[in-house]
């Protein structure tokens, strides 16, 4: 739901998405037996409109911003933001609590800030607590000690390194429901290669591949991005952000559980390309 509060996304040309239009959305993909949302603190005015368009039967995960360094009372400053995400979002519990800055677990205060997670899972404000990973080298120790329920990690055609890192083995043994993010990333995957911005012409040759495959093999870009992680099954749910009714429409109509023959020489391990938090567009 980050288009639902921002202008959102390397592909994004409509911008914030109006009351009118999440309401049009929310009631198509209930409909199609969509039942979660993935909200965040930090999504401008994402939870606000949630909560004017009416969640209350939906399952919602939303995310705490990065905890101060030198924050005096983590636990009363956890359940703040809690409560301004459940005031916006007009519901009296969360399905997800994740971390949005995954770190804070491996810092001094690691110890206090899972006690104060597990405190709201007590209270049932929260069903399950989790971490947002950008950074797969910290998930491994996050999970050697701690108990997480939820992980949302990016993951596409390009950048699979939940599989090629042993990661969603590792989540699945120690029974962690697993999200999946930046399956087109940011809609990059989904551009026309004339309209992909200035930066991305250091990856010139992985984008020729991927469009010269797209073209000679007749595949539909949507088909290859969902149907790599539709068709495993230890990823629970595919987070996809949507701009309007009809990119929901587009996206349903090609939902598939049929892994593509992906081309050799498109995985990819550089963070200037895979993370888009590093992107200079």
């Amino acid at each position: 739901t980050a288009q639902f509060g921002l202008h959102y996304g390397v592909g994004n040309r409509d911008g914030q998405t109006p009351i009118g239009e999440i309401e049009k959305v929310l009631n198509r993909a209930w409909q199609a037996g969509i039942n979660s949302l993935d909200t965040a603190f930090e999504y401008g005015v994402a939870e606000s409109q949630l909560g004017l368009a009416g969640i209350s039967r939906w399952r919602t995960i939303s995310k705490i911003p990065a905890i101060p360094d030198k924050c005096p009372h983590i636990s009363a400053w956890i359940d703040s933001k809690v409560d301004q995400s459940l005031d916006r979002l007009q519901i009296n519990r969360l399905y997800g609590l994740l971390l949005h800055r995954s770190a804070d677990l491996l810092g001094n205060q690691g110890d206090r800030i899972q006690h104060s997670l597990e405190k709201l899972k007590e209270g049932g404000r929260v069903e399950k607590i989790g971490v947002s990973i950008y950074d797969f080298y910290e998930l491994e120790e996050i999970t050697s000690r701690y108990v997480i329920d939820l992980v949302q990690v990016p993951f596409n055609c390009i950048d699979r390194r939940l599989i090629d890192s042993g990661c969603l083995t590792r989540l699945k043994q120690i029974g962690s429901e697993v999200h999946v993010r930046s399956v087109f990333l940011q809609g990059l995957l989904l551009m026309e290669p004339d309209s992909r911005p200035e930066y991305f012409k250091g990856w010139k040759t992985l984008f020729e591949i991927w469009d010269n495959w797209l073209l000679t093999e007749r595949v539909d870009p949507i088909d290859a991005c969902l149907g790599l992680p539709m068709s495993l099954p230890g990823i629970d749910r595919i987070v996809v952000g949507i701009n309007h009714l009809g990119h929901l429409n587009q996206i349903l109509e090609r939902m598939t559980t049929k892994a593509p023959l992906l081309p050799d020489g498109i995985n990819c391990n550089d963070l200037e390309l895979i993370d888009p938090s590093r992107w200079k567009v």
